[in-house]
């Protein structure tokens, strides 16, 4: 009998330490993310205009913007949505004579320039592993995406400012995948790629998720952007790249 209550005891102490909850519906994510730009960009009228680089031309800093992704997990379908406000901005005297938006800019002019995309990120996965009643968590899914890119560039040289504007929905294809232990600590990643018409979309996003409590938590992690955009006398080629951090709920 002693034998018994022990074993039964054993195993209550062993399902309470070891909790193996399914996943909640809902996911709030929200922190900040601090990217680095790379590439060109430029303005064109009637295809004449040069590729800008956000670097050796013009200077472009680092971009540290709030962001956020919501995810609704319904069985083997996760529907999410996510906000990733980019805006760099840079100053310098130009190293070369470029043309911008039908303006040519001399050698050693001294210009402000702003690159802005605000990415609008609608996603739909399907799960094709999903062990997610376990103390150790798996799932992989496959994932379809729609990548709304509002992009906006200026110039600014003797109190004159030009720009333009472009909304470029670009879609991609990929992977959204989660390895954890129970609610506790788990790492999720993300890839997607696709292109068409001149216009292409590449992202990556890795993450580390530290949960004390299975509801509330932290996360860190490193984005890799990449967009090409050619539209509406916008052209981009340009990389960014950087850590985020930020807090989620579930529930």
């Amino acid at each position: 009998m002693k034998s018994r209550i022990s074993a039964s005891i054993f195993t209550a102490l062993l399902a309470f330490t070891n909790p193996a909850f399914a996943d909640e519906t809902v996911a709030i994510k929200v922190g900040y993310m601090l990217l680095s730009p790379s590439g060109t960009f430029g303005a064109t009228i009637n295809n004449i205009g040069t590729k800008i680089d956000t670097k050796n031309d013009i200077n472009l800093g680092n971009s540290v913007q709030p962001t956020g992704e919501i995810t609704l997990n319904l069985g083997d379908n996760i529907f999410s949505f996510g906000f990733i406000p980019l805006n760099f901005s840079g100053s310098s005297s130009l190293p070369r004579p470029i043309t911008y938006n039908g303006t040519t800019y001399a050698i050693n002019s001294a210009i402000q320039s702003e690159l802005k995309a605000d990415i609008l990120d609608f996603s739909y996965g399907y799960y094709l592993l999903n062990m997610d009643d376990l103390p150790s968590r798996l799932q992989i899914a496959f994932e379809t995406s729609v990548k709304t890119v509002n992009i906006k560039t200026n110039i600014t040289s003797g109190g004159i400012t030009s720009n333009k504007s472009a909304t470029v929905p670009i879609p991609t294809i990929g992977l959204r995948g989660r390895v954890a232990l129970a609610d506790f600590i788990g790492l999720t990643g993300r890839i997607g790629y696709l292109g068409y018409s001149g216009n292409s979309f590449t992202d990556y996003d890795a993450q580390i998720e530290f949960s004390p409590i299975p509801t509330l938590g932290i996360y860190g992690g490193y984005r890799f952007l990449k967009i090409k955009v050619d539209a509406s006398g916008i052209l981009a080629d340009a990389t960014f790249k950087g850590p985020h951090a930020g807090v989620f709920f579930r529930f």
